[in-house]
């Protein structure tokens, strides 16, 4: 299988600008390529997986990256898929993420001479005179095709400004920039970026007469078609020191089971014939292959020593080796109703819940997990038996508890 019909294979692919000229130049390594990273935070998020490892992939096919730091950009703020403006960060912010970025980045990629490269577009676009950049490159855009673009449509409800109006434009010269100076012939973001992309296939076509490609990538979202590592607020980071090994397998550890094999197979570098084996697991064999998952993309990441610490941490949790550190609460046999008790009581008798209403509410949307199974209903019940056992007892990706009849 090439390169390019693993990725569609994978399902990594969502647009392409000319396809079979972007087939030819991957297949045959002949792809400089570049994928920007606006350095708004000191760590790169699980959410960047899917851009790392295309990154991997093409260059183990003989492609070259540019892993382009949008340290000039990073000062606008991108208004895809935002309902509200980013956060100004100081030049001095954004300088030290981009040394962050790096140390996470080369975990993936391979930098050196006739290999990977980083750029900061601050290199060039802190420098550009406003005067002269509309004179140079402000006729190339319309208006009117800049208001349609998704990227904008978000924003135009609470009103865009006009200093994120600019950043289409600011990333077309990027690719302008890198066209001319570095060779890149192919730009690669995710599928939020097409208009911002098109517009620097477009401005290079106006201004030199010349082709270049863009490919974006499938974002990577769960069943409910939210970002999945990447949310605000309650990201999943690459550095240990902000979600740790263990933290970061279990997010992945937890996935659902509709997302684990597309996971998988966009995420991991097991063999395509491997992954297929899986599509007819079910039930118990789905656990193993979130397990598979997780330990793959946490050895990605943090490396084979940590992956397997996390993996042995969390088969010790759940085996009940880890039940001593686990919270408990012994439930009397006055709590059970005809020797068994419901969901939503047990919830609440062990503080997982204020009260039976948001514990229905936990429950019906889908973050209620007992000894590692979703609970579904509302009206499930446990038996004397299985609390005896001890029931192990988890609430959305993090918190675990354990209820035992004493």
């Amino acid at each position: 299988m090439t390169c390019y019909e693993e990725l569609k294979a994978r399902g990594l692919i969502a647009q392409v600008t000319n396809e079979d000229e972007i087939r030819e130049m991957v297949n045959a390594g002949k792809a400089t390529f570049y994928i920007g990273f606006d350095c708004t935070a000191d760590s790169l998020t699980a959410g960047h997986f899917m851009a790392l490892t295309l990154m991997k992939r093409l260059q183990m096919a003989g492609n070259r990256p540019i892993a382009l730091i949008g340290g000039g950009t990073t000062m606008i703020g991108d208004p895809s898929g935002r309902t509200d403006m980013r956060k100004m960060l100081t030049k001095e912010d954004i300088d030290h993420n981009a040394v962050c970025f790096r140390r996470q980045m080369e975990r993936f990629i391979e930098f050196g001479e006739g290999k990977a490269q980083m750029v900061n577009n601050a290199d060039w676009l802190l420098d550009l005179n406003y005067v002269d950049l509309l004179r140079e490159v402000g006729a190339c855009f319309s208006v009117n095709n800049m208001l349609r673009a998704e990227c904008y449509k978000q924003r135009m409800e609470k009103g865009l400004s006009f200093l994120e109006f600019n950043y289409m434009i600011m990333q077309s010269y990027d690719f302008y920039h890198l066209f001319q100076h570095y060779g890149c012939n192919m730009q690669f973001g995710g599928n939020d970026q097409w208009s911002n992309m098109l517009g620097g296939t477009e401005l290079i076509r106006r201004k030199l007469g010349k082709d270049a490609h863009a490919m974006t990538i499938t974002l990577l979202t769960d069943s409910q078609g939210n970002k999945m590592g990447k949310t605000a607020g309650n990201a999943v980071w690459l550095d240990p020191n902000k979600t740790s090994p263990f933290d970061f397998y279990q997010y992945w550890r937890n996935v659902e089971d509709q997302d684990v094999l597309k996971c998988i197979r966009m995420l991991t570098f097991l063999p395509m014939e491997e992954i297929e084996s899986m599509a007819g697991w079910e039930g118990s064999q789905l656990n193993r292959a979130k397990e598979i998952l997780a330990f793959e993309l946490t050895k990605l990441v943090h490396g084979q020593e940590e992956a397997e610490k996390a993996q042995n941490a969390a088969k010790s949790l759940f085996a009940g080796g880890g039940d001593a550190e686990m919270p408990t609460t012994e439930l009397s046999g006055q709590q059970l109703t005809d020797g068994r008790i419901g969901i939503l009581n047990l919830l609440t008798a062990c503080g997982l819940s204020k009260s039976n209403g948001e514990a229905r509410r936990l429950v019906q949307q889908g973050g209620i997990f007992v000894d590692d199974e979703k609970v579904a209903a509302v009206d499930a019940a446990f038996t004397e038996d299985q609390l005896r056992a001890g029931l192990k007892i988890r609430k959305g990706k993090k918190v675990y508890h354990r209820a035992v009849l004493r």
